[in-house]
């Protein structure tokens, strides 16, 4: 992110709320988002695993999870495990079956990233929610995240929306706000994630 787009926020946001303003501004320039090396599937199934989940829980249980894939290659040992065997790393019963649906769609060849780098972040959440559990949500965080798509909304965060809300007054439609920062709400959402303290723990920095 540069100095420019932060001064456009500041300026949009201060046209907003004082409170809107004064958050965007302590928060300062955000770091430049880095492209994510892990494989498509794996990011997905990572985002599932962490959904309604607090940052230290998420990261728990997807420690246990990559420790008992041990050294196989994570699609494999998504193909092998059983829904039992998921889930005794602490996932439920739902996201162990679509996390085992993620790997079906991928050894389809539904899930090749460059293919599906070309769709709009709107195509592709279609695509990707016709696999089992797969919904708004991960859709969005793959499309921020892994995709880097700059003008993702992800209103079915309840962290984002509530977070926009409270710097907005409880009067005002987030959805309305949001807007105002189009085409960079994927930018919008970090700073809501950052302001929470609350993003999601496979998107943190190192």
């Amino acid at each position: 992110m540069n100095r420019k787009l932060h001064s456009e926020f500041l300026e949009t946001s201060l046209g907003i709320s004082a409170q809107f303003h004064a958050a965007i501004s302590e928060c300062g320039v955000l770091p430049q988002q880095r492209p994510t090396d892990q494989p498509l599937t794996t990011m997905m199934c990572r985002t599932i695993a962490g959904q309604q989940l607090s940052v230290q829980a998420a990261r728990t249980i997807w420690a246990r999870v990559l420790t008992d894939s041990g050294t196989k290659p994570f699609a494999k040992y998504l193909t092998s495990a059983s829904p039992s065997q998921l889930q005794t790393c602490g996932l439920s019963r739902s996201k162990a079956r679509a996390m085992k649906e993620i790997a079906t769609a991928a050894s389809l060849g539904r899930l090749e990233a460059k293919e599906l780098a070309t769709f709009t972040h709107r195509e592709r959440s279609q695509h990707l929610m016709e696999i089992w559990g797969v919904g708004q949500w991960t859709a969005d965080m793959i499309g921020i995240f892994y995709f880097s798509d700059q003008d993702v909304w992800p209103e079915s965060d309840i962290t984002v929306t509530k977070t926009l809300q409270r710097l907005i007054g409880y009067r005002r439609k987030t959805r309305i706000a949001a807007d105002r920062f189009a085409p960079q709400r994927s930018l919008l959402a970090r700073y809501m994630w950052k302001i929470a303290d609350a993003t999601p723990s496979n998107y943190q920095a190192p």
